[in-house]
C-alpha cells in the first residue's frame, strides 16, 4: 500500500516486511545529509534515530528535521523514553504524519510504556519496544503482551552498562534469549538483536550467526557497509531453501499424507523458510 502526503507525493514502504525485516539501519537524526543515502540503501527498513544519537541541545532541531522528512518519505523513529522530557514532544510531533512507518521506544521497562506510546501517537502507529536494561529484560513477557506492541528489540549496550554484564556471547545468551521467549509467548515476530560495532565482514558474520541461532531473526546495524552481510546472514541459506522447495514438491506429490512424526515439524520448517525465501527474493535455482 501507498500513503499519499497532502501534496499528493507518493510515499513508498520498503520493499521487506517490517515484521519479517532482518536489517534495521540507524541513522543520527541531526544528519539530515544522511536521510536520503539511507533510503536509496539495501536495509530493510531505516530507523531515525533522535534518542541517543543527537546532543540534548539538538533534540528540538533533529526532530523537527525528521518530521520534515518524513512528510515525503518513510522510515521508522526511535523516540526517547517514556520517562524523559522529551517523550511527550516526540510522540506529538510525529503522530499523523504520512511517512512514519512506526517508532522505536527506547528504553522500554514496561507495559505501559508501549500501551502510552501507542495511544498518544492515535492507536494506529507500530510501537517496537527496545529493550536496554536488567528491568526491561524482566518485564519481557509484559512488554510482548502489551496493546500495540509491534516487535521487540535488544539494546544490548545499555544493558552491559546497566548490568556489568561483558559483550561476551555466554554472558548475552540469557537476556536474548528471554526476548525470543517472550516473543514467542507474545505471539510476536522473533526480536532484533543489538548492532555490532566492528565493520569487519568475518566479526559480523560470526555475530549474525550467534543472533540466529538464538532465534532472533533481525539486527540493528550502525553502518550501511554492514547490510548485506546481516542480510544475508539471517536469511535462510540456498542449500536450506533447496531442501525446503524439495521438500514441499514431494509432500505435495504423494498427496500431503503424513509418513511418521517428523513430517509435520519438517513442513513447518520447509513453508517458513519458502515463505522468507519468496519476502527476501532468494533465487530458486
Amino acid at each position: 500500500m501507498k500513503v499519499r502526503t497532502p501534496e499528493n507525493a507518493t510515499i513508498a514502504p520498503r520493499t521487506i516486511d517490517a515484521r519479517i525485516a532482518r536489517s534495521w539501519l540507524l541513522v543520527n537524526g541531526s544528519r539530515i545529509d544522511l536521510f536520503d543515502q539511507a533510503e536509496r540503501s539495501c536495509a530493510d527498513q531505516i530507523v531515525l534515530d533522535i534518542e541517543d544519537a543527537v546532543d540534548p541541545q539538538r533534540k528540538s532541531s533533529a526532530r523537527e528535521d525528521v518530521a520534515v522528512w518524513l512528510e515525503r518519505s518513510s522510515a521508522w523513529v526511535r523516540i526517547n523514553d517514556r520517562s524523559s522530557k522529551y517523550w511527550s514532544d516526540d510522540v506529538d510531533r510525529l503522530a499523523g504524519l504520512p511517512g512514519l512507518a512506526g517508532v522505536i521506544l527506547a528504553k522500554t521497562e514496561t507495559a505501559e510504556h508501549i500501551t502510552e506510546t501507542f495511544d498518544r501517537l492515535g492507536g494506529g502507529t507500530p510501537v517496537l519496544a527496545l529493550v536496554e536494561s536488567a528491568l526491561g529484560i524482566e518485564q519481557a513477557g509484559a512488554i510482548a503482551r502489551a496493546r500495540g506492541v509491534f516487535r521487540l528489540a535488544f539494546g544490548s549496550g545499555d544493558y552491559r552498562r546497566d548490568t556489568g554484564t561483558s559483550a561476551d556471547d555466554l554472558a548475552m545468551a540469557y537476556p536474548r534469549s528471554r526476548l525470543v521467549v517472550a516473543s514467542r509467548v507474545g505471539r510476536l515476530p522473533g526480536p532484533i538483536d543489538g548492532p555490532t560495532l566492528s565493520n569487519r565482514h568475518t566479526v559480523l558474520r560470526e555475530q549474525s550467526a550467534v543472533t540466529v541461532s538464538l532465534g532472533l531473526t533481525g539486527k540493528l546495524c550502525l553502518d550501511t557497509d554492514q547490510l548485506q552481510v546481516i542480510n544475508a546472514a539471517i536469511s535462510p541459506t540456498p542449500s536450506d531453501v533447496t531442501w525446503a522447495r524439495q521438500f514441499l514438491a514431494d509432500f505435495e506429490a504423494r498427496g500431503r499424507i503424513i509418513r511418521d512424526g517428523s513430517d509435520l515439524p519438517r513442513l513447518g520448517r520447509a513453508e517458513q523458510i519458502t515463505r522468507l525465501a519468496d519476502a527476501f527474493g532468494i533465487c530458486r535455482n
